[in-house]
């Protein structure tokens, strides 16, 4: 399940062509003007950062069947053409502040009821036999096993040859920790005891260069998929604040899990000054090609299909 490549890429010129029935001023005004609208399906947010693998990234979720796929990025960013009449684009910016949560937030607000998901560009979700089933009947198998959120483990992925894409990113040569992930119990700050069903999961190049990571961006897990209910917010450090979304599975079995396939870390490594120079390659002994199919993942334990078969 590889993601394309991008074809022509949509410029400020033709943009304009689509800006009437595609193009939102903000986050704001794309929910006063598509509120009389019925939601179709889940709903994926793709936040740009930058315009690495704008084109793939929107491209891999609309193929994983998403009702609705919105890009949040600044108005100078390019989509290409063959995407950009498929997604709601919506000026956003991620450079001033961490206002991701905000943007999101506001959606949860918009839409109780509905299935969500976010992740950055040059992110892609994976969940368990996604070659052939869409991520609609995954979250209806969620939903009748009576869980409302769904944990993600944010798993990195890198370029092995960081002097043929100095970026380190590659779709054809992408890389991903075979081994090196664990948990940590997570402690409630008033009572010091550990949270019911909660971990802090760590690994991947933020473990393995956490000395150029902020300890608040080290953990790996994501409540990347959720159903939006009434006064649910979501939290800078990608929880929300009602625990049973935080918590990886039920009281009584194991649930389903996904995986968000992420170059967003080896991007920043490499951009950073502070990281940029002391790293000549991401891999190591435990690097292993990734092979952009979900029975890899499952293998290695970094998703796990609970009671889906």
């Amino acid at each position: 399940m590889q993601p394309q490549m991008p074809d022509l890429l949509v410029t400020s010129a033709s943009r304009a062509r689509h800006r009437d029935i595609m193009s939102y001023r903000s986050v704001k005004d794309y929910l006063y003007k598509t509120a009389s609208k019925p939601a179709k399906g889940p709903l994926a947010m793709i936040f740009v950062e930058d315009e690495v693998e704008v084109g793939t990234t929107l491209r891999h979720h609309l193929e994983s069947g998403f009702g609705t796929v919105l890009a949040l990025m600044p108005d100078d960013f390019s989509i290409p053409a063959d995407v950009a009449d498929r997604v709601d684009r919506i000026t956003f910016d991620l450079s001033t502040r961490d206002n991701l949560p905000d943007a999101v937030n506001a959606f949860i607000k918009a839409q109780p009821g509905r299935w969500m998901y976010y992740c950055y560009n040059a992110e892609f979700l994976f969940f368990p036999f996604c070659e052939h089933r869409s991520v609609g009947e995954m979250l209806a198998f969620q939903a009748e096993e009576r869980r409302d959120a769904m944990l993600a483990y944010v798993v990195d992925l890198y370029a092995d040859d960081l002097d043929k894409h100095p970026n380190a990113v590659s779709l054809d040569c992408a890389h991903l920790d075979k081994s090196g992930y664990y948990a940590q119990a997570r402690p409630d700050p008033v009572t010091g005891h550990p949270k019911e069903r909660q971990f802090d999961f760590f690994g991947g190049l933020r473990w393995r260069y956490e000395e150029h990571i902020p300890i608040r961006s080290r953990k790996i897990d994501r409540i990347a998929l959720f159903k939006a209910q009434p006064d649910l917010q979501l939290r800078p450090n990608h929880t929300s604040n009602d625990e049973e979304y935080n918590t990886y599975a039920c009281p009584w079995h194991h649930n389903l899990t996904a995986a968000v396939c992420s170059f967003r870390t080896a991007k920043a490594l490499k951009r950073n000054p502070g990281s940029r120079y002391d790293i000549s390659t991401f891999a190591w002994h435990n690097s292993i090609p990734f092979e952009w199919h979900s029975r890899q993942l499952l293998d290695l334990g970094l998703m796990e299909p609970g009671q889906w078969f």
